[in-house]
């Protein structure tokens, strides 16, 4: 059993990128059980992930939700986004990482990305999206072997074809990903929606209100909550304290920092309104759910 550090670590791209290669902006690869770079443990990304899996088994845990592998699959994956996996010996696939600056480079529409249906879900869920046509699994294998064999071009390897190949790839397991999320896909509403997780992603630490979120949306704070409660069933409030909620287990469960240091590393100026807060959405003290969490 691992046991627990500082922090919940953070991986850059560069930690992933293959030894001969220190990409800052994007890597494409094999994924199997001899890459180079393997976390077994929880930890975050700051990058975008894409990830396909043709053979093995096993669990990917994100955000605390447990999902099965069963290839062929693909897994996707936004920054800040804590996860675990649980891989059998003969797992094989591809991987894609890469930064927003990478993929949004001369893109004019700035939402692009997030308009994906699998990068900051509606429902904050991660189900991955299961390939039953066999020229599915072959077309998207085809699109990560050319990327590989486009990268390791021995002359300077051609950006804009890679930054192509996953906007192809990106855009296939778009049209085959089942929508749950009603027929509004693209609206206003929903990239609102989108935006407001990537901001209470990026600012969690900081301990921002609604008011704060609403004016960095320009947007009232009123019709934020409006809107999100619209999507998602949830009011604005409910989001931010969800989001804070999970952080602080993750950092009881996953770190040995005491509760004075995690309250103030989410800037709460009371240690007891802390505690009172995390008892109030859970039930539990911080020290009772370190407890119960670390049998």
């Amino acid at each position: 059993m691992k046991q627990p550090s500082e922090q919940l670590p953070v991986y850059s791209l560069h930690n992933f990128s293959s030894p001969e290669r220190k990409s800052q902006q994007f890597q494409v690869e094999v994924f199997d059980a001899n890459r180079h770079f393997s976390v077994k443990y929880p930890h975050r990304h700051d990058f975008f992930e894409v990830l396909y899996l043709i053979k093995g088994s096993g669990f990917h845990v994100i955000d605390g939700n447990k999902y099965e592998i069963k290839p062929p699959c693909v897994f996707f994956m936004s920054p800040g986004q804590a996860h675990k996996l649980e891989l059998s010996n003969d797992i094989e696939g591809y991987i894609f990482i890469f930064t927003s600056d990478f993929y949004m480079l001369n893109r004019r529409n700035q939402n692009s990305l997030i308009e994906f249906p699998f990068f900051y879900t509606i429902h904050q869920d991660n189900p991955p999206l299961q390939f039953e046509n066999e020229e599915d699994v072959r077309f998207l294998e085809r699109l990560f072997l050319q990327g590989i064999s486009e990268l390791k071009n021995l002359d300077t390897p051609s950006i804009e074809m890679l930054r192509s190949i996953l906007d192809l790839i990106l855009t296939t397991c778009s049209s085959r990903y089942k929508i749950t999320e009603g027929s509004i896909n693209k609206g206003k509403g929903q990239i609102l929606v989108k935006r407001f997780y990537q901001l209470v992603e990026e600012n969690y630490l900081k301990n921002l209100s609604l008011a704060d979120y609403a004016a960095m949306l320009l947007v009232t704070p009123n019709h934020l909550t409006q809107t999100v409660k619209q999507f998602t069933g949830r009011t604005s409030i409910q989001v931010i304290k969800m989001k804070q909620i999970l952080e602080i287990k993750r950092l009881l469960v996953h770190t040995n920092l005491n509760v004075n240091e995690i309250s103030a590393m989410l800037h709460f100026d009371d240690q007891s309104y802390f505690s009172k807060f995390f008892k109030r959405e859970t039930n539990f003290s911080p020290l009772q759910y370190r407890s119960r969490s670390l049998r």
